[in-house]
Parts: structure tokens; sequence; C-alpha cells
């Protein structure tokens, strides 16, 4: 089986710690930094905080599903194998492919961000310069070990979350009046409990709230590099979701009541305003230093989970033969430089082509989050019927966690600013499994085609 030839191929040199802060690596991004303007003016303050609160508990339920699939099956690739075992080839070749194109488009717009934020320090220089020393950076770490790799992207993510920490803090201080502050907090209760467009507001936003926290399903991609992943990957699974939990759900509380709607900027960060209320120096740059972070630390996640699905794309399907190459450390260096080469095509169509390419490929992206979600969910619903679980309970939460998903691409049709996520994501994962399942039929084997 491919699977278990994962498994012995790639290095196992990734701790607990290493894989949490992989999951935060990911999840914890410039959205939630900059600005989640979008989702409060829908929302509202209140509506924000329950879109918010659905979102984490429905990552807890993916993340519990996902936990149970990854115990039995802890390879290199995670939900793509899921799906394939437990649903379908073609179902799981869907997956694999959205979630690759996911990244490496993301990868492509945080390579260029970071760029631009750089270049705020040095505006003699060029953006493409510092993008270009991003790509070495982060090509780079990916080059190393395994262990080095999830060293690095520990202390990364750490600067995010200790600045999010610190975030909640301060406004928790504002709030009670302990430290003197521009800002006054928002008490009008009619305020807080306005929601915009009533329950449709927080309906159509969940999409939004589902990208942000997408990434902690690389939990389940590293699984077949961390030692003793049978215990270690349900108690990472367990410790980060209850942290982001918190983390998230905190962030928005103090945002709702230090800034009003009316006010929130879409381009300025929550995290600049506060900081500058309270008169600490130089809060622009800190804050740049800490996007740039995460932006590292995100791109850094992005090139690591998109190596990984292309080289178990390659392991199962043949897809690209050269990308299963690994080196002597147990990297897959050809995966990485496709799938790098996949995010500079991305960036180059950012620029080109925004509002055609550009645009149809993040709305591919985005959807890709919510069927590997999906994928999860009815993997684990029949991984329970394939053991022939009798308790009726142990199905609530993949059903629970199908439904929630399905929901949420159903409420963003109503939207016109995020429809075409549904319009273009639905057809292109329905062209490519049709593809994968007439050439499987044909010919038996993908390279048949591809090579």
């Amino acid at each position: 089986m491919g699977g278990r030839k994962m498994s012995n191929e790639f290095k196992r040199g990734l701790e607990k710690r290493h894989v949490m802060m992989l999951s935060f690596g990911g999840v914890i991004g410039t959205g939630l930094f900059l600005s989640t303007g979008y989702t409060l003016q829908q929302a509202g303050p209140i509506g924000t905080v329950i879109s918010y609160i659905i979102g984490a508990l429905l990552v807890y339920i993916v993340m519990k599903c996902m936990g149970a699939l990854a115990v039995e099956h802890p390879d290199v690739g995670g939900f793509h194998t899921y799906a394939n075992i437990y649903i379908h080839p073609s179902i799981g070749h869907v997956v694999a492919w959205s979630y690759w194109l996911c990244w490496t488009i993301a990868l492509g717009s945080e390579v260029t961000a970071g760029g631009i934020l750089f270049q705020k320090w040095f505006p003699q220089f060029p953006v493409w310069l510092f993008s270009l020393i991003f790509i070495v950076v982060i090509v780079g770490i990916n080059f190393t070990t395994s262990r080095t790799y999830g060293e690095t992207e520990f202390w990364l993510s750490l600067v995010k979350v200790l600045a999010i920490v610190v975030f909640i803090i301060v406004g928790l201080l504002i709030i009670f009046n302990l430290i003197p502050s521009k800002l006054e907090p928002v008490i009008d209760g009619e305020k807080l409990l306005k929601i915009p467009h009533g329950l449709f507001g927080i309906f159509t936003t969940m999409l939004a709230v589902n990208y942000a926290f997408s990434g902690t399903e690389l939990i389940a991609i590293a699984a077949g590099e961390t030692k003793n992943p049978q215990k270690v990957i349900p108690k990472t699974i367990s410790a980060t979701v209850w942290r982001l939990a918190v983390l998230f759900i905190g962030t928005i509380i103090i945002m709702v009541l230090l800034l009003p709607i009316d006010k929130v900027s879409l381009l300025e960060s929550p995290f600049v305003s506060i900081l500058d209320s309270i008169g600490i120096p130089f809060a622009g740059d800190i804050m740049n230093f800490v996007i740039l972070t995460a932006l590292l630390s995100a791109a850094n996640s992005g090139l690591y989970a998109s190596s990984r699905m292309l080289w178990s794309l390659s392991e199962r399907d043949n897809i690209i033969p050269i990308a299963r190459k690994l080196n002597k450390k147990g990297m897959p260096i050809n995966a990485t430089i496709i799938s790098l080469a996949g995010a500079l095509l991305s960036l180059l169509s950012s620029v080109i082509a925004p509002s055609t390419v550009y645009l149809a490929l993040v709305s591919i992206a985005g959807f890709a989050v919510v069927v590997v979600w999906m994928s999860i969910c009815a993997a684990r619903y029949n991984q329970l019927r394939k053991k022939q679980e009798t308790h009726k309970k142990a199905y609530i939460l993949p059903i629970a966690g199908f439904l929630l998903c399905l929901i949420s691409t159903i409420g963003v049709l109503f939207d016109p600013n995020q429809r075409l996520a549904t319009l273009i994501g639905l057809p292109f994962c329905i062209l490519v499994g049709l593809l994968h399942y007439f050439i499987k039929k044909k010919g038996g084997e993908i390279h048949a085609v591809t090579r």
C-alpha cells in the first residue's frame, strides 16, 4: 500500500509542539491581524462572535473526526488518503488537487504581501526583491530536515501567538480602565446586539469564518512525519482546537468591545489601532514585524502542505512521477520546487489578470477548504460504518460537521462578494473528479495519460 510506504520513507522528526505550531502557522494569518472587517460589517458585533463560536465548534467536530482517521492512517497526505480509502479514489483525487491549489495560491499571495510590507521600511528597493528574499528563506527552511523545519515553524508561530495574547491582555486592561486609552469601550447594548443583516448575515459569513480557521487540518498532513503519531496526534488536535478557539474568539470580543463597527477600517489593522490608543511608540512598525512573521510562517506552512500533498498524489496516482523523489534528509525536494512554481504562477496571474484568472483561482482555493472538511467528515462516517459501529451517538459528529460545511457553501450563494467560491469551486471539483474516474476506468493508471 502507498500509505505504508509513505510512513517508512519520511523521517519522523516532528514532536507535539512542532505539529501544534505548524497548525497555528497555517491558521493564524494576515486576515486576523489586518482586519476581520468584512465579517464585522456583515454580521455585526454579536453576530461576529456567534459566527466564530460556530466556526470553532465546526473545527472541533472536523478535528475529532480527523483525529480518529489520522491515528489509523498516519500518512503523509492525510485526508487525501482517508478519502481514497473510505469514500472513492476520485474524491481523494479532487481533495488532493483542490488542497494543493489552495495552498499554492495562498503562498503566491503571502510572498507578494511580504514584499510590500518590507518595502514600507525600505522604499528605495522594489517589491520583487523582497519577495525573492522571502522565497529563498522559505525554500531553505523546507529543504532542511523535518525536525529543523518544525523547530523554525515553532518559533515563527510563537511570535504570532504571543502578539495575540498581548493584544487580548491590553484590550482587557483598556476595557476595565486599568490603563489610559484614546478608545472608549462600546457598552451600548443596542449597538453590541445589532445584527445589520439579521440572522441571514451570520449565515452568509460562515464560509469566511471557516476560511479563517482553515489550516488546522495540517495536523493530518504532518502525521506521516510525527514521532509516535498514535499518541501525539489526538493530544495535539485537542490542545490546538481549544487554544485556537480562545485566541480567535478572545480577539474578536476585544475588537467588538473597543472598535465601533462604523469605524472599523478594512485597511488598517485593529491591532495597530489598539496599540496606538495607549501611546505605544512605533506601534505600526511593531505590527509590521508581527505581520511579516505571520506571512513567513503561513507561507512556510503553505509550501509544506502543498509539497506533501503533491508527493502523496505522485505516490498514489503516479501524477508527476518526479515529485515522488525524497532527498537524503527525507524531504520531497521536487514536490517542493513544483509547488513553488505553482505559487509563482498564481502570483503572476494576480498581477496580469486579477479580475479573471486569479479571482477564479482564489474562489476555487476557498471552496477547497470546505471540500476537505466535508471529505474528512464523510470518511469518518464511512470508517464507523466499516467497523460496524453500533452506537448511534458516534455518528452525530461526522453528520453534524458535514451538514455545517454544506450549509456554509450554500449560504455564500446569496452573497455576491463570495458567490464565486461555490459557482467556480463546485464545477472545478466535479470536473477533476470525473476526469480521474473515466481515465482510471479506461486506462487503469493515471500515468498512462499524464506522462
